[in-house]
């Protein structure tokens, strides 16, 4: 089945320093649940200007501990379908992240995925920061995320419910941070 969030903001900054305040986001005290952040992957393309970044995150593990505890009660009642879900009970998530950066169309193009539990959910992310049609010294973010879990019998729907609310705030909590960062860096936003 899966569940889809999508989230549409717009920064009132230029898209260059959004870029900038998004790459500097994490790890960030507003957002404790992003351990690290690490640049694996840097390079530009010298004929488009395109800079192509791939980065990992680890993330705590944001399952919560009544769900885990009572998956591990339970596992003694139906074993067959819990047993699957052990991989609950890791401490980090790892997230690949891939962006394109092109500063001559003045767009970023990024996504995301999963790189744990994906025997049993994919979570996949796609956004764009793109100059606003309202303002072109403005930039507008647009998110589309997909989780999807298999494996868990009567629970894929459960988790499913929590990862959509859990992916929701965290978009929301994300924007906060960027507009935190865009203040704090570049100062008030621009005007109309």
């Amino acid at each position: 089945m899966g569940v889809t969030v999508d989230v549409h903001e717009v920064f009132k900054y230029p898209i260059e320093q959004v870029v900038a305040s998004f790459l500097r986001k994490y790890p960030n005290p507003m957002d404790k649940n992003v351990i690290c952040v690490k640049i694996v992957e840097e390079k530009k393309d010298v004929s488009t200007g395109i800079i192509y970044r791939k980065r990992i995150a680890v993330c705590q593990n944001v399952v919560p501990e009544i769900l885990r505890k009572r998956i591990a009660v339970c596992q003694n009642v139906v074993p067959e379908i819990l047993r699957k879900v052990n991989i609950l009970k890791v401490p980090n998530v790892q997230l690949e992240e891939e962006s394109w950066f092109n500063p001559q169309e003045r767009n970023m193009a990024i996504r995301s995925h999963c790189l744990t539990w994906t025997q049993y959910a994919s979570m996949k992310e796609e956004s764009v920061f793109r100059e606003s049609i309202e303002n072109p010294n403005w930039t507008e973010s647009i998110q589309k995320g997909r989780i999807s879990i298999t494996g868990a019998g009567f629970l894929n729907c459960v988790l499913e419910t929590f990862a959509s609310t859990f992916l929701r705030q965290g978009a929301q909590k994300g924007i906060r941070i960027m507009e935190m960062l865009l203040k704090e860096q570049c100062g008030a936003p621009l005007a109309e």
